[in-house]
């Protein structure tokens, strides 16, 4: 079977990746649209892309293209423990200027600003290739931030460890494809969980409270809900929500009917459960 994940290799996408898929063919891809549209074209069976950072908040474009490729579902979710460290060029561990994938370098801002205040800062694809750059290029004065496994792979050495701010940083990363399928994996469970995508009707005094009150009376949790807009005038939203729950086919399915009868739209995206890995 091939799964694509958010390359390059040695990406926190491919640590998660190969965890969950141990005997499979993985295969990188450059950015998250390429995941989808493997899986699309029928080029993989699966692809696993990053979600939600604890400390960053939620990658927008993955909730996007969930929105833009009507035929996609989510299988699973799994969560991993982040840890970055300042990686150098064995050959020359002098630097003035510090690359790394946006998010990397914002979730060791505190850190930075602190040790390397007068170091630039650049962003990169990812984490990875920052430190695949680093290896290649030891006649410039330049650091990484990426995992240890980047650090292994590129031959670097690990000058600070874990420089990242918080110690719950972890990343929510999910398996798609374009069964309906409910992935199981031999990693420890956290729960289930349902996720919906729903369009509200025709903006209108009490429109979101309509939708919540659908869950609310049924005591349904929601563990999830946020909005993105739909990028056809100022004010039009979508919203990705999370249920944390069983899928009781009775007062789901009803909830999903009640919704559609007040004019929302709804698209579910599957009721999967929810894993933790190691780092």
């Amino acid at each position: 079977m091939k799964i694509a994940y958010l390359g390059p290799e040695a990406s926190f996408t491919q640590l998660a990746t190969s965890q969950i898929f141990d005997d499979e063919t993985l295969i990188p891809h450059s950015n998250i649209l390429d995941c989808f549209n493997a899986v699309k074209n029928g080029d993989v069976e699966k692809a696993v892309v990053p979600l939600e950072n604890s400390i960053e908040g939620t990658v927008s474009m993955t909730l996007d293209y969930l929105y833009d490729f009507k035929k996609i579902f989510i299988e699973s979710e799994v969560v991993m423990p982040i840890a970055h460290h300042l990686l150098v060029n064995k050959n020359n561990p002098d630097f003035d200027k510090i690359i790394s994938h946006p998010q990397a370098l914002a979730q060791c801002y505190h850190f930075l600003d602190k040790n390397f205040k007068n170091c630039t800062r650049k962003d990169f694809s990812s984490t990875a290739a920052a430190a695949k750059y680093v290896s290649e290029n030891p006649d410039k004065k330049i650091a990484a931030i990426a995992n240890s496994y980047a650090a292994k792979l590129y031959d670097l050495k690990i000058l600070k460890k874990n420089i990242h701010d918080f110690e719950q940083n972890h990343t929510r990363f999910i398996v798609i494809s374009l069964e309906k399928n409910q992935l199981k994996l031999k990693q420890n469970s956290l729960g289930e969980k349902s996720s919906l995508m729903i369009t509200l009707p025709e903006d209108h005094a009490g429109g979101l409270h309509q939708v919540l009150s659908v869950f609310a009376w049924r005591k349904m949790n929601l563990s999830k809900i946020e909005s993105r807009t739909l990028k056809t005038g100022l004010g039009n939203y979508f919203f990705y929500i999370n249920v944390a729950s069983e899928w009781n086919s009775v007062l789901s399915e009803n909830a999903l009917e009640e919704l559609k009868s007040i004019g929302a739209k709804v698209r579910f995206l599957g009721h999967y459960e929810e894993y933790l890995l190691k780092d």
